[in-house]
């Protein structure tokens, strides 16, 4: 039986972990924070999109979490699904990768495979992760497999999960790329082999600055279109008829999540560090798609002028805080920024997330805590003006539309024609 450990267990880390257990593999989820192992391992999900039924039959297939690293030591596999964010200046925070291939170099194994799944700048495997795991001792290839596998986890996605979504390998050498391809090959249906690591890497980050850079196209698009009174929706519908050559993307209220703000900024930063000069297209999309809900907060504005209210002292109801549909993830959320410019020209914030009971903006600082609204319809009647910023299943945008005095609609998905909706 293959001993798993992985190192993280968070939105990527604990489905995989899971995923693993269910075809028989022995598997410790290894976390440093206590709470998080403790609720695990008395059946307690934290995360969307893993029932406690599931956990459940993870624990009674063998799976458990812990703190002790010591585990590694017996593990035939270690799998590294730490997160990768930002630093304050914007450069890759590589503190998490570091300090699990430090770890990982006190109590591997020879004959153990390695894998990176964090997502990060290419190089990083080769050039900071496999140093750390080999130490002085082994040879990469020979004594310890090291390979990177992008994570592709769509938090709320019902439809792909660990096991249908195909998962791409790369390792330092073919005979790493080889290793990991056979141990993913246990419960993935389908493993693409990439040249290598450094084309793994790649591939993630193109993936995602891909969608950067069309979502920012869009997100530019909407200003004009609204100036010159054409329905972008309604174009992209059209345009997306087209059966070859067209991809659809639609306006919004910003980016957020774990992938589409950062890893862009990754690759971005290995280009001027490495190279010397800008990777422009990211720069631009990122320009783009930060400035997004600070566009919101000027049509919210623009909105209330147009029925003789000023922002500051107004009654806004922001409705759906999370980064997309039907999770609470929070993280990058588009929200955060807009409710900031919303507070400081004076407005009367409250929200409504059924995913968020308690929403603080800045963690660090209580006073930025927003009412939750008990009946989002009730609250909705109430306010001057209802932005609709994410659109949850549990939401009748019908219903909502019909009682708002004012909706500023930031997802083009109200069903209706009423003159009290604005879109975006």
């Amino acid at each position: 039986m293959t001993n798993l450990v992985v190192i993280g267990q968070g939105y990527v880390g604990l489905p995989m972990a899971l995923r693993a257990s269910e075809v028989g593999l022995s598997v410790i989820g290894l976390d440093t924070a206590p709470e998080v192992v403790e609720h695990l391992n008395a059946g307690h999900s934290h995360i969307d999109d893993v029932s406690d039924a599931a956990l459940a039959a993870g624990i009674a297939a063998g799976y458990r979490a812990s703190t002790d690293a010591s585990v590694i030591a017996d593990a035939d596999v270690v799998v590294v699904c730490v997160p990768t964010p930002l630093t304050e200046d914007g450069g890759p925070d590589l503190r998490p990768v570091v300090n699990a291939a430090g770890v990982i170099g006190e109590h591997v194994r020879e004959g153990a495979l390695v894998v990176l799944e964090s997502t990060t700048y290419p190089g990083t495997t080769e050039e900071v992760f496999a140093p750390l795991v080999l130490g002085e001792r082994w040879e990469v290839g020979t004594h310890i497999r090291i390979a990177f596998s992008p994570e592709r986890i769509d938090p709320g996605n019902a439809t792909y999960g660990v096991r249908n979504t195909p998962k791409v390998v790369g390792g330092i050498t073919p005979t790493c790329t080889a290793a990991a391809q056979e141990f993913y090959g246990l419960f993935v249906d389908d493993v693409v082999p990439a040249k290598g690591v450094r084309e793994a890497e790649m591939a993630k980050l193109l993936e995602n600055t891909f969608r950067h850079v069309n979502i920012a196209l869009v997100n530019e698009m909407v200003r004009f279109c609204n100036e010159l009174d054409i329905d972008l929706w309604d174009a992209i519908d059209a345009a997306a008829t087209k059966p070859f050559g067209y991809m659809a993307f639609r306006p919004g209220p910003g980016v957020g999540g774990h992938c589409i703000p950062v890893d862009p900024a990754y690759l971005s930063h290995r280009v001027r560090a490495k190279l010397g000069y800008a990777f422009r297209m990211v720069e631009l999309a990122e320009e783009i798609n930060t400035a997004a809900p600070l566009y919101v907060a000027q049509r919210v504005q623009a909105a209330l002028n147009d029925v003789g209210l000023a922002v500051r002292g107004a009654r806004v109801l922001l409705v759906g805080v999370t980064y997309k549909p039907d999770v609470s993830d929070l993280r990058e959320s588009p929200a955060g920024p807009l409710a900031d410019r919303l507070a400081a020209w004076g407005a009367d914030l409250a929200y409504h997330d059924p995913r968020v009971p308690r929403w603080v903006r800045r963690p660090d600082d209580p006073a930025t805590a927003l009412t939750c609204v008990d009946d989002l319809y009730d609250a909705a009647a109430a306010a001057d003006v209802v932005v609709l910023l994410q659109q949850h299943r549990a939401y009748d945008l019908a219903r909502l539309a019909q009682v708002s005095r004012l909706l500023l609609d930031t997802r083009g998905s109200v069903p209706t024609d009423d003159p009290a909706v604005v879109r975006l």
